[in-house]
C-alpha cells in the first residue's frame, strides 16, 4: 500500500496569516497572495469538506459561487488540530494539538477539546496549563500587538475553554448562541479598521457526526451555513474580507474493528489516543517492533500504520516537529484509509456511535475551500 505523502497545495495555517499580511502587519507572510485590504473576517465551519461542499453546491448556492480553493489541512484532520493552525499559523508538529486525544508527557492521555484526562477523566483545567501545553504565541495575540482591533466570535460555553486559552488567546471573545449572533457579531467585529475577527460555526459537524456526512439534516444545515454566509456577504463594507475555511472534512464508517475487544492490538500497548480514524498508540518499553508488526498484520490495507519516526519523515506533521511536540505523537501512528474505524466501543462509547467521523488521509478529509467574498 502506497504511503500517502502530503499534497502540493496551501495548508490551512496559511490563511490567518495571509489575512494579517493583507492588513498590513509586516511580521506575516502573505503567501495565498491576498490583495490588501482594512478589516477581515475568517469564518470556520467545522467539518465542511471541499468534496462535500462540491456535491451538495445546490444547498448552499452563494457558499458555491464565491472564488475559492482547495486547501489541506494537515494530519491529524481534525477540529483540535485545525482550530490550532487558524490560532498559531502553524501545523501540528509545531503548535502540537496532535489529535482530538493525544498523551501529555507528565499527565497522560488528554482530550483536547474538553480539556480533561482520558477517556472519562476529570477536567483538567486546574492541573495542565493550557498555555503550557500551546505556548507560541496566538496569531490573535500578534495581530493585537500590531494593532489590529482583534475579535473571536465563538460559542458561548467555550469562552473560558482550555482550547480557547490554548489556541485563541489574544482576542475579544464574543460568545455568541445562535446563527443570528454569530452574524451580527461577526459584522460588528468589523466595524473598526483596521480588524480582524474569527469566527465559528460547530453544528454542521455535529449532524455530520450524528446523521452522516450529506445525509438529510446535514444538507438542511448546510443551507443555514449559506444564509450565514450570505448575511455577512451583505454587510461588508468596502475594504472588507470574507474568507469561508474549515477544520476538515468527513467520511461515513462503513466497517469497524473494536480495539477494546482485539487482544492482538493490545499486547504491549500501554494507552491509547487519536480518534477512530486517526489513533496514537503509545508502547510499552522495549514493545515497538511487536506493537507495529501486529498493528500491521491486522489492520492490513484497512490503515497505514507507521512508526513516530516514519511519520515524522513522511512530514505528516507538517515540515517541522518540535522536540516539546515529539512525545505527543504515538510511538505507533495508524491512519484509517476508505470508510474504515478503529473504534473502542467500550472506552469511548459516545464516539463509537457516532455515523461520521475524520482524521485521516483521504482527500475527503484533508481538503477544505479556500471560499472569499470583498465588500
Amino acid at each position: 500500500m502506497d504511503l500517502p505523502m502530503p499534497e502540493d497545495r496551501p495548508h490551512l495555517g496559511q490563511v490567518v496569516p495571509s489575512v494579517l499580511a493583507a492588513l498590513g502587519v509586516g511580521e506575516f507572510d502573505n503567501s495565498l497572495a491576498l490583495p490588501e485590504i482594512s478589516r477581515a473576517c475568517v469564518l470556520l465551519i467545522d467539518g465542511l469538506g471541499w468534496e462535500l461542499l462540491d456535491e451538495h453546491a445546490a444547498y448552499a448556492p452563494v457558499l458555491a459561487g464565491l472564488a475559492k480553493q482547495p486547501l489541506r489541512v494537515g494530519y491529524p484532520s481534525t477540529t483540535a488540530a485545525g482550530l490550532a493552525a487558524i490560532g498559531t499559523g502553524l501545523a501540528s508538529g509545531e503548535h502540537g494539538m496532535v489529535g482530538y486525544t493525544f498523551e501529555v508527557p507528565g499527565t497522560g492521555v488528554v482530550n483536547s477539546l474538553r480539556w480533561c484526562a482520558h477517556p472519562g477523566g476529570g477536567d483538567l483545567l486546574g492541573t495542565l496549563e493550557p498555555e503550557e501545553v500551546q505556548p507560541l504565541p496566538t496569531t490573535f495575540e500578534r495581530a493585537a500587538a500590531a494593532g489590529i482591533t482583534t475579535s473571536v466570535v465563538n460559542n458561548a460555553e467555550f469562552a473560558r475553554s482550555g482550547m480557547t486559552r490554548a489556541v485563541q488567546r489574544g482576542g475579544r471573545y464574543a460568545g455568541v448562541h445562535a446563527l443570528g449572533d454569530l452574524a451580527s457579531e461577526t459584522l460588528r467585529a468589523l466595524e473598526s479598521s483596521p480588524s480582524f475577527c474569527y469566527s465559528y460555526h460547530s453544528q454542521l459537524d455535529m449532524l455530520g457526526h450524528l446523521y452522516g456526512p450529506g445525509s438529510a439534516a446535514w444538507r438542511m444545515q448546510l443551507r443555514q451555513v449559506d444564509r450565514l454566509v450570505e448575511s455577512i456577504v451583505e454587510g461588508l463594507v468596502p475594504g472588507a474580507m470574507l474568507a469561508v475555511v474549515a477544520d476538515h472534512g468527513m467520511v461515513t464508517i462503513a466497517d469497524s474493528i473494536d480495539l477494546d475487544a482485539t487482544s492482538a492490538l493490545l499486547s504491549g500497548v500501554r494507552a491509547l489516543g487519536g480518534e477512530p480514524r486517526a489513533r496514537h498508540v503509545y508502547v510499552e518499553d522495549g514493545a515497538l517492533g511487536d506493537v507495529l508488526s501486529a498493528w500491521r498484520e491486522t489492520l492490513g490495507d484497512n490503515a497505514w500504520v507507521l512508526s513516530r519516526d516514519e511519520v515524522i519523515e513522511a512530514c505528516w506533521f507538517g515540515p517541522v516537529v518540535s522536540d516539546r511536540v515529539r512525545p505527543r505523537i504515538g510511538d505507533v501512528v495508524a491512519a484509517a484509509t476508505g470508510g474504515f474505524g478503529m473504534l473502542r466501543r467500550e472506552a469511548e462509547k459516545l464516539e463509537s456511535r457516532l455515523v461520521g467521523h475524520h482524521g485521516s488521509l483521504t482527500s475527503a478529509e484533508q481538503l477544505v475551500p479556500l471560499a472569499i467574498a470583498y465588500g
